[in-house]
Parts: structure tokens; sequence; C-alpha cells
């Protein structure tokens, strides 16, 4: 047996504790932000495979192009990863929790009870107590942040994310006046459409920083602005009426994004109702904090070798990606004890500010110290294989990529229930 085979063997059929590894990366002293708070980060990356008919429950995942408008889907294996977001002029996180999105996953389904679950831990390990500040959860444009809110409303946490641009929410209801016409009051305030300006009222907090990457960012925020609902979607099995999520709505309007480029407006929502000045700005500095997560999927891929097996199975590739959270750990704690290698051309650096590439850097002077657990490959010849002209008659089965499972009620089946 070759040693890629026998790699290949013991992702196949080898087990790992990943409920216990769970465990044990909550316990890890995590970084927090100046004034305590955990802050973690969601996001999903995929490991794509166009190529691969045989593997099974693969989706099309949504991956942007080299272009502003050249986004394609590409078949592949999505994971959804939490991880904890540090402060200060590094790219390190720490992954807490990492689940694959099946065909008959919905993703915000699956991403409220993953959030759940690192919440809890997290409160077990002793991380959160009563009386500390709430931890931050921050999301990009793809999640349903309001829907997220709804139903993580009973932990200590905040969920902060990026809502498109062409969004309509609306304001609070107006007091309740007398109106000799009768007729029920309204449940909701005028509309706030986000491309019209003439529809925004005064905001209630304004904020001015001056950031040494950004430039001068201006913030504006109106309180208790919350999105309409409607029996669809997420919502389409909630039963009895529709909830009102309020919050904060932040218009975030930076200087540059690099030197000679401006840099469009961005849209904040968070689940902080009444949030003041100093709310404010913690919001959109952790949501800046978030693209951290980005440079740790291009070191898994490119540097650790995340998507690099050709596996088939898809709990092999469970088993795998625990395999990389847990080396990428290992970098992690060992960032303040590692001598820096650096190039020529590169500045020195603190011991605790070391990048990834830097630390694992210095791994390889390490490998000639470290025994062998297994033993030396064997030689061996290849086997003589199927002989030529042979079919093969044992063909892998090739899977459907895409959702498999259809929706048990529609929106008119509905209907026509409650009718």
């Amino acid at each position: 047996m070759s040693d890629r085979t026998s790699r290949r063997a013991v992702l196949n059929q080898g087990r790992i504790d990943a409920d216990r590894l769970r465990s044990l990366l909550t316990r890890l002293p995590l970084p927090r932000f100046p004034d305590g708070r955990l802050v973690l980060a969601v996001d999903v990356s995929p490991w794509l495979r166009s190529d691969a008919p045989c593997w099974p429950d693969r989706l099309f995942c949504h991956v942007y192009g080299r272009a502003k408008t050249a986004s394609q889907f590409i078949p592949g294996w999505p994971y959804s990863f939490v991880a904890v977001l540090e402060m200060g002029a590094t790219s390190w996180t720490q992954i807490l929790d990492a689940v694959r999105l099946g065909p008959a996953d919905d993703a915000t389904e699956v991403t409220a009870a993953q959030l759940r679950d690192v919440v809890e831990r997290l409160i077990a390990a002793g991380q959160w107590s009563p009386g500390e500040p709430d931890i931050v959860i921050v999301t990009d444009a793809g999640y349903d942040v309001t829907r997220l809110a709804w139903v993580l409303r009973d932990l200590p946490v905040e969920l902060v994310g990026r809502v498109r641009s062409d969004r309509v929410m609306r304001l609070p209801k107006p007091p309740l006046v007398y109106d000799p016409k009768g007729g029920r009051p309204p449940k909701h305030g005028p509309e706030f459409r986000f491309a019209k300006p003439e529809t925004w009222p005064e905001p209630a907090v304004t904020t001015r920083t001056n950031t040494a990457n950004y430039g001068t960012v201006a913030a504006q925020a109106w309180d208790r602005v919350h999105p309409r609902l409607t029996h669809r979607a997420a919502w389409l099995d909630h039963e009895g009426e529709l909830p009102l999520v309020e919050g904060t709505l932040v218009r975030l309007e930076v200087e540059h994004l690099s030197k000679d480029r401006a840099a469009p407006a961005v849209w904040l929502w968070s689940s902080r109702a009444g949030a003041d000045g100093a709310d404010v700005d913690r919001a959109w500095q952790a949501f800046l904090r978030r693209f951290d997560l980005e440079h740790t999927f291009r070191l898994f891929k490119q540097t650790l070798g995340w998507t690099r097996p050709r596996l088939r199975e898809p709990e092999a590739a469970d088993r795998w990606t625990w395999l990389i959270i847990a080396a990428y750990t290992q970098l992690r704690l060992a960032r303040p004890v590692t001598r820096d290698l650096r190039h020529p051309c590169e500045k020195p650096a603190a011991p605790h500010r070391l990048t990834p590439a830097r630390v694992r850097r210095t791994f390889r002077n390490l490998r000639q110290h470290l025994p062998c657990p297994a033993r030396a490959p064997k030689p061996h010849r290849p086997g003589p294989g199927r002989p030529p002209g042979t079919p093969n008659r044992h063909r892998a089965p090739r899977y459907d990529v895409g959702k498999t499972v259809r929706r048990e009620k529609t929106l008119i089946a509905l209907q026509r229930m409650k009718g």
C-alpha cells in the first residue's frame, strides 16, 4: 500500500471525536477586545470540486471572480466556520467550530444551531459570566441577520451584520393618535429605503472617527429600524403573528479603501436597540475585523492544504477539516514562543505579533527533531490493474449537484391550510 493510499484509508476509516475537540477549543485562552468582550465571526468557505461527479452531497457554492460582476456557482462542499476575532494589527483568528452544509440543510437553521452550540460551550467553559458584556457575532450580507437575532434572542449575544444597499426597512410606528374613522392602528412606521435619502429621518446618533487605514469614518445610526416580515422563506412555518425584530441601522462612510479609490457606503444592522455612540463605533469596528477570517481561509487552502486531498466521502472531508483546524490551533498557540525567521526584505516583528506564515516558517526546523510515529513505507511494485480493453464493471455512483429535498409546505399550500 502506497503512502498516499494509506493516508486516504486513515481519513476514510479513521475517527475523530469532534465534540471533544470543540470543547477543548473553547477552553483555550481566547482573544478579546479592549473592553473584555468576545467577538465571533461566522462565514462559509467552500471546498470546490467541479470535476468530481462521484462526490455526494455537493452544492452549488457562490464564488466571486476577479471582475466586479464575475461571480459564479461552482459545485463543492460548503463549510460554515465560527471563529473568535482578535483586535490589533494581526490576522489571527481562533476557529471554534466547523459544520458542513448538506443538500437537505437550511443555511439559516444550521447557522443558528451552530452559533447556539458555540455560545453555550463558551458559557460552560467560563469564557462568559453574567454581568460581562454581551458576545458580538458579526456576519456578512449573505446571512439573514434579523432571523438569527430572533432565534438567538435568549442568549447574551449581539448580532451585527451587513445588509444590502437596496433593502427597504421600516421605522418605528408613530405615537397612537385618535382617529375618528376608526380602524386598526399601524404596526409599522414609514418606509426606510436605503437607496432614497429623502426617506431617511434625522439620525439618532452620528459619529466621526479618524483611522489610519480608512481615513475619516462617518457613521449615522437610526434606532428601532426593523424589516417588515411576511410568511415567506424562513418565516413560512412561524406560528402566530410575526414579531417585530427591532435594532439599530448604521450607515457607514469611509474616506477611502485605498489611496486612490473612494469606498461606497456600507449598511449594517445591529440587534441592539437604543445604541449610543460607543455602541455604534464598536459595531462597525467589530465588522471590519470580520475580514481576518478571509485570511484564515486563504491560509487553510494555500498553505495548510485543506482542499488539496481528493477525498470522495464527505465524512473523510470532515475529519481532514478538523485536522487542519487542530494544526492551525497549534500554530496559534506556538506564536509567543516562536523565533522570527524573517526574510531580508521583511521588518522585525515582536513575538506576539508574528503572522501565521512566519510561525509556520519555523516548524520545518523542528521536523528533523520530532519522532515519527509511523514506520517507513516498504518498497513495492504497482499492481497489474485492469487488463487492457476490459470495461469497468464496478463504476462509482454519480450524484446530482444541488438541493435534493423540497420544502414540505409551500406558501400556497400553507394559505389553503389556514383558509
